[in-house]
């Protein structure tokens, strides 16, 4: 029970430090996984920074098979991160290896004092992390104290003998670490056991190999049913870890040998009390000097495993979609809010290209096309429909996960953007495909005149709506001030083709009536249109508040209330 008990508190201060770790440094993580990417060295710097971070190296390549999902980062980028990651999870079973859990309590008082008590958002970050430290060193002594009284079980001591058969052990930890999906957590383990003198340090080193390969697991799940260039970063991960495995199966005691060497030693204690203090040490140095040494020698020949791996895993025809459907959102990215804002960014920019889409088409088509042209504009809008419902369906998921105060305020800006995005596609679907139909119903012929007024009007809502779309996806402060600056040249345009459209009714000519109707639609939709822009910029930057009165659309022109 204690053994047990203890392994799920591990886990949940595991769990609880990572989460306030990825809030306090997240922005951080995106920077480094930016800048730090551009060849195989640095991007090992970043695998192991990140990993440090989020304390597993299984989240970091499952990170790695989303961003490569998402089109963000190719294969041959991952493979350094991958690499590096091994060396960021080492962190882990150095920090467990100092035995402070005499002190756990007190950082878990420590940590809840702080997470309760401050109203500071940062404060309260660390003081999670704290607790969750704490929490850690707690259920490692919970574990220590519930193996304690095994020593004179004499199944147990049986099993823990036959640790040392190397290959027993391995495949042991790779089962066990694959079940519970954390290698720092079997790591853990193992230096919990060799501080009771249940297991030596060969035994000890021989798990830990174990680990590395069981942790590969969770990133093979990750990428099933993901692009193929996902399915490849869990296979370079697989390989990574199983070839360091290989070349070091048969140098055990010379790596045992090496870390003695390089431990701190306790030559006042004998027999089993003195490998209980010396072991815990020896294992996590031989831990970081096994995965530090596979990269420095792996990492040479990235380009062979890359060539490898395309072998094992060859391209396919994937099959084309008749819709457009989202490139970026990955579920797996959701346990890391500051990426995840990132690639709804992204996806938001995807939105927008589809709605400026639908709208370049829209005045042509609806004042010249025919209707198979008219119902292809009306299809377009399946297109922003879909982008839409994964954005906000994404961001749905993303507001359930712990979100900083900026953070919740950006999903909000993002949902209200997707939303504006939406109600553009929606209105070419619905009242410009609408007025379209009926000049062809009526039989109704635009004049070149008319064309030209609104064409200027229509050409300027494109703009304004581009510059809406680039000041909410860059975060263009600028674009979106020239978005609120271009109100007055768009009521100019607008009274002018008012102006123009008043003329048109006085003048003698078919289907006057008809035509001012359908011509002050267009206009009115125009209009409508701009709006939705400025409201995407004022998310951005700060402008004068523009109420759009209730039914706008339908509402009658200033020319049509005046006769």
């Amino acid at each position: 029970m204690g053994l047990i008990g203890g392994l799920a508190i591990f886990l949940f201060g595991m769990d609880q430090m990572s989460d306030a770790l990825k809030l306090v440094a997240g922005e951080g993580m995106k920077t480094v996984l930016a800048k730090l990417t551009t060849n195989r060295f640095t991007g090992a710097l970043a695998g192991a920074i990140v990993t440090a971070i989020v304390q597993s190296s299984s989240v970091t390549t499952v990170l790695v098979v989303g961003f490569i999902s998402a089109g963000l980062m190719s294969l041959s980028q991952s493979i350094g991160i991958i690499m590096g990651a091994n060396i960021g999870t080492t962190i882990t079973a150095q920090l467990i290896a100092f035995k402070i859990t005499h002190y756990s309590l007190l950082l878990v008082a420590i940590g809840f004092f702080m997470f309760f008590t401050s109203k500071n958002e940062r404060a309260r970050h660390y003081g999670h992390m704290i607790m969750g430290l704490g929490m850690i060193f707690f259920g490692m002594q919970l574990m220590s104290d519930g193996t304690s009284p095994l020593r004179t079980y004499e199944p147990f001591m049986q099993m823990m003998r036959r640790m040392e058969n190397p290959l027993w052990a391995i495949l042991l930890s790779a089962g066990f670490t694959a079940i519970i999906q954390s290698s720092s957590a079997t790591t853990g383990l193992v230096i919990t056991l060799a501080g009771q003198g249940f297991i030596t340090l060969d035994a000890g080193i021989a798990l830990v190999f174990g680990s590395n390969i069981g942790t590969c697991i969770t990133a093979g799940l990750a990428s099933i049913g993901k692009p193929r260039e996902a399915v490849r970063a869990a296979v370079v991960h697989g390989m990574f870890n199983v070839a360091g495995v290989v070349i070091w199966f048969a140098f055990i005691p010379q790596l045992a040998s090496l870390v003695t060497w390089m431990s701190p030693t306790s030559p006042e204690l004998t027999g089993a009390a003195r490998l209980a203090v010396e072991t815990p040490r020896q294992i996590a140095n031989a831990h970081t000097v096994f995965n530090v040494a596979n990269t420095v020698i792996l990492i040479w020949f990235t380009a062979p495993i890359a060539w490898l791996v395309y072998r094992v895993v060859p391209d396919r025809e994937e099959p084309k979609p008749q819709t457009a459907e989202p490139k970026y959102l990955d579920p797996i990215l959701l346990q890391t809010p500051a990426l995840a804002m990132d690639i709804v960014r992204m996806e938001l920019g995807r939105l927008g290209v589809a709605a400026l889409h639908m709208m370049r088409g829209a005045f042509n088509t609806v004042i010249h096309g025919s209707a198979d042209e008219i119902a292809a504009l009306e299809a377009l809008d399946n297109n922003v429909d879909g982008l839409h419902a994964a954005v906000v369906t994404y961001l749905a998921r993303l507001s359930q996960e712990n979100l900083t105060d900026s953070q919740s305020e950006q999903l909000h800006r993002y949902l209200a953007a997707a939303n504006y995005l939406e109600n553009i596609g929606d209105m070419i679907e619905t009242n410009l495909v609408d007025a379209g139909r009926s000049r062809l119903r009526n039989k109704l012929v635009v004049s070149p005149e008319t064309e030209s007024v609104l064409g200027a009007l229509n050409g300027e809502v494109i703009w304004a709506t581009e510059r809406a779309i680039r000041s909410i996806v860059s975060n263009d402060v600028e674009s979106g001030k020239e978005v609120a600056a271009a109100k007055s040249h768009v009521n100019e345009l607008a009274g002018k083709a008012e102006k123009h459209l008043s003329r048109r009714l006085a003048a003698d000519a078919p289907n006057r009536l008809a035509m001012f109707r359908l011509e002050s639609e267009i206009m009115e939709y125009l209009r409508r249109m701009y709006y939705f822009a400025k409201r995407i910029a004022k998310l951005t930057v700060d402008v004068e508040k523009v109420d759009i009165p209730e039914g706008a659309v339908e509402a009658p022109s200033s020319v049509e209330r005046s006769l």
